[in-house]
């Protein structure tokens, strides 16, 4: 029996790990469930599979969230503190990091130091930390196993080669705005970023879709988790996301991880590794074309200045993601446009000074300035 927290138990991944969860019931139990504020489905969550506790993040929803489970034999707590707490419980096993955004670093760091296998769904933490999370990981022996699509396909066509990458080739949908002329993007609205064409997730990693800074936070992460040089780390557009990456080998070797579109596949490959179980999913048809095309840099000026970010290295990819965080909610809110959120990107890197990562206190510290500024 695997024992299994999920941080960020409501959301797109968090709710596909449930379902992982409840066909495979006789291997997996759920000790840790955790949301942002989305106390309603975070109750009728504790109710059926029985964790020794949740956590709600924004303390206004506790009394809520108490109320709600007030007949079950589960332990009710609030606020970022709490999850940092809780993550280290002994009977925890695994913990599926998929909170969205820095939000995620602190809870991940805590359970990186119990010595918790991480199914790492929290692309930020590497992005803004990599430098100190990848040698924490080696010191506790808490092994990071990617749940990104992307970056589970890189690990699986990884399994069982002895030999270095010679280069990454990950694959991105294009997004919701991907066949819009780049004129018409100045008047984009929020409805148009939000409609997907391939996955159903949530509103601000559909808008870092869009603008494809998603694809390239995970650029920088797979610098992190596969030892890789920018130089060494391409992204195509392939609309149809059959394919998820391809691994090169120097010997001119192209490996690639295929299936159809379903997060499942990679969140359950992240828990049962080495081994596979049965999946319930569409197969893939063989029949189906497959395309790719080059990345348009006028449509897609966030992904540029991520590889800017990850060149640059030290505190920058930091800024880049906090600054990406104000701006995607402040268009989500209405009070910028679109386009507006590269160019608020690129000010907040050019305001800040790159600094050598010395601690995660300073990583705290410049996010916070980061998001002031922006």
């Amino acid at each position: 029996m695997q024992r299994i927290a999920i941080l960020g138990s409501t959301g797109s991944i968090g709710t596909q790990s449930l379902e992982v969860v409840r066909a495979n019931a006789d291997i997996f139990e759920v000790e840790l469930l955790t949301a942002a504020n989305n106390w309603e489905l975070l109750a009728r969550q504790a109710i059926e599979f029985q964790p020794s506790a949740v956590i709600i993040s924004q303390g206004e929803h506790y009394d809520k969230l108490r109320s709600a489970l007030s007949n079950e034999p589960i332990k009710v707590y609030a606020g970022a503190e709490a999850i940092e707490q809780e993550v280290v419980n002994p009977a925890i096993d695994t913990v599926i990091t998929a909170m969205v955004g820095f939000a995620g670093l602190a809870p991940t760091v805590a359970a990186i130091k119990a010595g918790k296998k991480i199914a790492l769904a929290n692309k930020e933490t590497l992005v803004v930390a990599g430098e100190l999370i990848i040698p924490l990981s080696l010191k506790y022996n808490a092994p990071i196993i990617p749940v990104d699509s992307e970056h589970s396909a890189i690990f699986q066509c990884l399994v069982g080669e002895q030999s270095p990458i010679k280069r990454l080739i990950i694959t991105a949908s294009g997004g919701a705005l991907r066949d819009l002329p780049p004129e018409e993007l100045e008047k984009v609205t929020i409805q148009q970023a939000l409609r997907h064409p391939n996955w159903t997730m949530g509103a601000k990693i559909t808008i870092d879709s869009a603008t494809m800074v998603n694809k390239g936070l995970e650029v920088i992460e797979a610098k992190w988790l596969f030892g890789v040089e920018h130089t060494d780390i391409e992204v195509v557009i392939h609309p149809e996301s059959i394919i998820h990456s391809f691994v090169e080998f120097h010997d001119g070797a192209l490996k690639a991880q295929m299936g159809t579109p379903d997060m499942k596949l990679p969140i359950q490959y992240a828990l049962t590794f080495p081994k596979r179980l049965p999946l319930d999913t569409a197969p893939y048809n063989p029949i189906q074309p497959l395309t790719f095309r080059e990345v348009d840099e006028r449509r897609y000026p966030c992904l540029a200045l991520a590889y800017g970010a990850l060149r640059e290295g030290g505190t920058v990819p930091c800024v880049l993601n906090g600054a990406n965080e104000v701006a995607v909610a402040r268009f989500l809110r209405g009070e910028i446009g679109y386009t507006s959120i590269a160019r608020h990107i690129e000010r907040a890197m050019e305001h800040f000074e790159k600094e050598k990562i010395c601690s995660f206190e300073q990583i705290y510290e410049l996010d916070r300035r980061t998001r002031l500024f922006t």
